[in-house]
């Protein structure tokens, strides 16, 4: 079998890459990624020489290329993690977001009417759901919440399932499509809330938290949520969309001191910093649906998960230091450049 992995020289993309090529051995993994900031080639150097492993550089927005790369591999399966996906830059930039979050997505389902696949998976977010009040922990986001955004970007990551679904209703397009919770584990852009305080606490610089830092996140392991997406893929139902939850709620401010203790640092780096604009309270996924259908439960606990993320950054400081330093941008041209590029 053939996939088609775009996005999958980011965060998670690059996580369920090595998920596959592990779990399904015989597979064939065709990674398509524009490499922008979030997207670092050296994250797949571990497969980068897997015969079954091939790198693509080329943007999900550009047809020609799209149409070229599904004419040369004629994929069976397509997973879309590639998304602009930071809510800050989507608020200084909406339509960066707009492009790539809902006509990449359109132009990779018009690949797969063309051209013809056993399933098109589009991986979304909680964050489609708005938010729910701190003061009803009773109350789970399911798969019929409606869908209310507060950000460009979950904005745009709700149009581009409305779109995936109107495809599978017009043209019988096989499709599912998965919403899942923070994400945290190896290979997390600096940028985002886990891996920045753990990098900052190490050099001793300010934690800045959002606001009152009481917002409360649903976090899964990303190994967790790799599993997920497989089982969704293979098993799950045409048309249907499935939570992803890890029923690890924590306050932000919590993690923020969670990190300082493991890492023998002091409170008193916390800065509260201005709070962002339209900032939700609180997500909290009910995973029923994929638990009964598909038998998923996630697997680690967030006191071991953080544990073994704050591990593999201590100790691979060669992939994140790059980054911050921004050297890792010139990596492709250094180490890639003249391989392959669509």
């Amino acid at each position: 079998m053939n996939y088609i992995v775009t996005g999958g020289a980011g965060f998670i993309g690059s996580n369920f890459v090595f998920h596959m090529l592990k779990e399904h051995p015989d597979a064939r993994i065709i990674c398509v990624d524009k490499l922008t900031y979030a997207g670092n080639l050296s994250t797949l150097k571990p497969v980068m020489d897997n015969p079954n492993f091939r790198f693509i550089r080329a943007d999900i927005c550009d047809r020609d290329a799209i149409y070229k790369i599904f004419e040369e591999e004629k994929p069976d399966y397509v997973v879309n993690f590639a998304a602009e996906s930071h809510v800050d830059r989507s608020i200084e930039n909406p339509g960066v977001f707009l492009q790539t979050n809902i006509i990449g997505t359109a132009t990779m389902m018009d690949a797969c009417r063309k051209y013809g696949i056993k399933r098109y998976h589009q991986v979304s977010t909680d964050e489609v759901y708005g938010d729910l009040p701190l003061d009803r922990p009773d109350l789970f986001f399911t798969e019929e919440t409606p869908i209310h955004t507060s950000s460009p970007y979950s904005s745009s990551k709700a149009s581009a399932d409305l779109l995936v679904l109107a495809y599978h209703r017009t043209y019988g397009l096989p499709v599912t499509i998965s919403r899942c919770s923070n994400n945290y584990g190896p290979y997390h852009f600096p940028e985002k809330l886990i891996p920045l305080m753990i990098i900052n606490a190490l050099h001793d610089e300010p934690l800045p938290v959002y606001g009152d830092g009481l917002n409360v996140r649903d976090w899964l392991y990303v190994e967790d949520h790799c599993r997920a997406i497989d089982l969704i893929v293979h098993r799950g139902r045409d048309g249907e969309v499935y939570n992803v939850g890890g029923h690890n709620e924590m306050k932000n401010i919590d993690i923020v001191k969670m990190i300082c203790k493991e890492l023998g640092k002091p409170e008193s780096l916390i800065t509260h910093v201005t709070d962002r604009k339209g900032h939700d309270r609180r997500y909290a996924i009910d995973p029923t649906k994929i638990h009964n259908e598909l038998g998923w439960l996630p697997e680690t606990k967030f006191a071991d998960g953080i544990k073994k993320t704050i591990r593999w950054y201590l100790d691979n400081e060669d992939w994140w230091q790059p980054i911050i330093s921004g050297e890792y941008q010139d990596y492709y041209e250094k180490m890639y450049g003249s391989r392959e590029e669509v």
